[in-house]
């Protein structure tokens, strides 16, 4: 099957996608990590031994499959081959707590849980679902050994192809804000990913490295295209930068899907200028705000281009930054993609005329069905225009500039509003990160007796013999009156998602609690500001 075929095609399934492939490929490389390799050969007959046995459990069509372990070949295959036998793939948070785990399990409704050694450590003691049958892809003594369970060589699962609306996958929010929520995405949906990801350059000479968990969207935005365009995955079951580097220079790997962070210890790590990148075509970003002096740094050392993407795993509509073309506006996160309409609306559902700042809400051909199981969750998400086109909403605040470059100011439930005033924590965060004391830092708003709420700021240093005052009284004198930073807190390492996502709301949990009272006074004209 031709690149041409994909991207032309309004839809087909996935699975008729990778069969082809397979008989075309043979004995190259289709999917690896760390220690195991499969041909395409090989793994289309894997995916008919995983899909028969599915089957063979009862596992119906539309019925969801729930995974739960590390990156590895095995994770790959239980994925794919869940999507083969006509069932939905299930990636559960395997990294998130084992009670928000089972959980996450009960709302997928499986009846069969993939999983590893490291995610039946942390359910043992808790009550397991005496239904739900456990397959240890690791082939410990987490459930029935994966070698076992699969069907034997040859076997043929019954072909339940999809319609473009079945549910692909269901995908769990990260749980930042409260319960992970299901996110069911069509194979419609995904099919308009991997057109477009295939349409990008992916071909058969692609080989990109995974070093996300496949339970993310970030991971399944590049994996999935990889594989689509006959290309080669290799998964990494857990992120060093130096293990990053030294897999990229072995296996010449030419894409990279990575959150900011990942990028941030890779071009820290002093032998980064040792290795051979010169493979490397294509590195892509998403998940987290990326700081533009990053995305220069990146453009001036690695090969290649590089792509910053904007958007939501329950879909609304994207937006890409393509730095190595418009390397002045860093500062952005791109314009939106072809097809993609982003609106921006005031706090009461109105829409606002350009330039202006607001919440952002988007449609476009990759949209959710919905939350599982949730329709008011889902209703909630939704805004209409005056049309009736339906948008979901991002949860962000931003603005678009003069050329159509959107620029995010910030989450709005981030948004802290001290003394009537609206304080972006972004603006006060790259404030502090322009002291070369400072490595990181977060914002957030906490209690005041005085203002409601007030600006307090966590930060890593970079220099531990900083003082944090002197930081905080410099970041302040080039900030507004009423965005003064009320106290600073130094941590070693700030809480993240496994993807990378500063966990803010531990941030207030932890140094909240106490409201403040009265800051100290600051610049001499402190007076003047609701922080003082």
């Amino acid at each position: 099957m031709r690149i041409e075929d994909i991207v032309e095609s309004p839809f087909i399934p996935l699975s008729v996608i990778l069969r082809a492939h397979a008989a075309r490929r043979g004995d190259a490389i289709a999917i690896a990590d760390e220690t195991a390799r499969l041909s395409w050969a090989d793994l289309d007959g894997m995916l008919d031994r995983v899909a028969a046995a599915l089957q063979r459990e009862g596992v119906e069509a539309n019925e969801p499959v729930a995974i739960a372990a590390s990156n590895s070949v095995n994770t790959g295959l239980a994925f794919l081959g869940a999507l083969r036998a006509g069932a939905v793939a299930a990636p559960l948070t395997s990294t998130a707590a084992p009670a928000t785990v089972l959980a996450m399990l009960a709302d997928s409704t499986s009846r069969v849980l993939l999983l590893d050694a490291a995610m039946a450590e942390g359910l043992a003691d808790l009550p397991f679902p005496a239904h739900v049958k456990r397959i240890a892809l690791d082939d410990s003594d987490a459930g029935v050994p994966f070698s076992e369970w699969i069907a034997p060589e040859g076997a043929q699962p019954e072909e339940r192809l999809p319609a473009p609306e079945d549910p692909f996958n269901i995908i769990y929010s990260s749980g930042t804000t409260g319960v992970p929520k299901g996110i069911v995405q069509s194979h419609q949906m995904r099919h308009e990913y991997v057109r477009r990801g295939v349409g990008s350059g992916f071909d058969d000479d692609t080989a990109t490295i995974c070093s996300t968990p496949l339970y993310s969207n970030t991971t399944l935005v590049s994996f999935l295209p990889t594989l689509t365009a006959a290309g080669k995955v290799v998964l990494m079951k857990k992120f060093d930068a130096r293990a990053f580097l030294e897999l990229s220079e072995r296996e010449r790997v030419t894409n990279a899907m990575l959150v900011p962070v990942q990028y941030r210890r890779i071009m820290e790590h002093p032998d980064f200028d040792s290795f051979d990148l010169s493979s490397y075509r294509l590195k892509t970003c998403t998940s987290a705000p990326f700081p533009a002096w990053l995305k220069a740094d990146v453009l001036a050392r690695w090969p290649g281009g590089l792509v910053e993407g904007y958007g939501l795993t329950e879909g609304g509509a994207t937006t890409n930054l393509v730095a190595h073309k418009f390397p002045d506006k860093l500062h952005t996160v791109g314009q939106p993609s072809p097809g993609h309409v982003i609106k921006i609306i005031d706090e009461d559902g109105n829409e606002l005329p350009p330039g202006a700042t607001g919440e952002i809400v988007g449609r476009s051909p990759i949209m959710m069905n919905g939350y599982h199981g949730q329709p008011a969750k889902t209703r909630e998400m939704e805004w209409y225009d005056k049309d009736g086109h339906r948008y979901l909403r991002h949860g962000d605040v931003g603005r678009f500039d003069e050329d159509g470059f959107l620029i995010l100011m910030d989450r709005a439930k981030d948004m802290i509003i001290s003394g009537g005033f609206n304080i972006f924590p972004t603006d006060l965060e790259a404030e502090l990160t322009r002291q070369g004391a400072v490595k990181e830092a977060a914002v957030v708003g906490v209690p005041s007796d005085q203002w409601g709420e007030t600006p307090l700021a966590v930060v890593v240093l970079a220099d531990p013999t900083a003082d944090p005052e002197a930081i905080r009284t410099e970041a302040n004198r080039a900030l507004g009156k009423t965005q003064r930073i009320a106290r600073i807190e130094v941590v070693g390492e700030l809480p993240r998602s496994p993807i990378g996502k500063v966990l803010k709301r531990e941030l207030r949990d932890h140094f909240g609690g106490n409201p403040i009272a009265q800051s100290p006074v600051l610049p001499s004209d402190a007076k003047e500001s609701p922080h003082a």
